[in-house]
């Protein structure tokens, strides 16, 4: 098998997208933190279960919509239990699985929380691009999110 190297522009790219991600998350944490005493894994937790059905998500979902893994998942759910912010339920079908179900306490932490966030979002990224830009880093990202969810799928 011939390995196929990055291009120089490629190299670029690859390199710019992984500095501004990281950058990017940091600075969105940071900021959560100050704003409204929250970190950027929790509040992403909180804003999947307030769009999640009935406000709830089973655990291995939660963590597999998330940038939190498995066991990090399991700890932050018990960190925001202790806060109030949301609420452990076990599987009726699968006894080994759970459900997180955020609570109204966590939804006034999540509502609390966004202003802030998004000013921090739309400082942090939008306010850098072209609405030609936006529409084309859209379309970018969402056809190498199909391909990465189209290879995920049993075959």
């Amino acid at each position: 098998m011939t390995k196929k190297w990055l291009s120089d522009e490629e190299q670029v790219l690859w390199r710019s997208y992984l500095d501004v991600t990281r950058m990017l998350f940091r600075e969105l944490d940071r900021q959560l933190l100050r704003d409204a005493g929250i970190s950027f894994a929790d509040y992403e937790i909180l804003v999947l279960l307030s769009e999640a059905p009935d406000t709830r998500m089973r655990m291995s979902d939660l963590a597999d919509a998330s940038t939190t893994t498995r066991s990090g998942i399991t700890r932050a759910i018990s960190r925001m239990e202790n806060a109030g912010w949301v609420r452990r339920t076990g599987c009726k079908s699968d006894k080994r699985g759970a459900w997180a179900e955020l609570s109204a306490k966590g939804s006034s932490v999540l509502a609390d929380a966004s202003p802030g966030h998004v000013a921090a979002v739309r400082e942090g990224m939008f306010d850098a691009l072209t609405p030609e830009e936006v529409t084309a880093m859209g379309n970018a990202f969402t056809e190498m999110r199909t391909r990465l969810l189209e290879r995920r799928r049993p075959s």
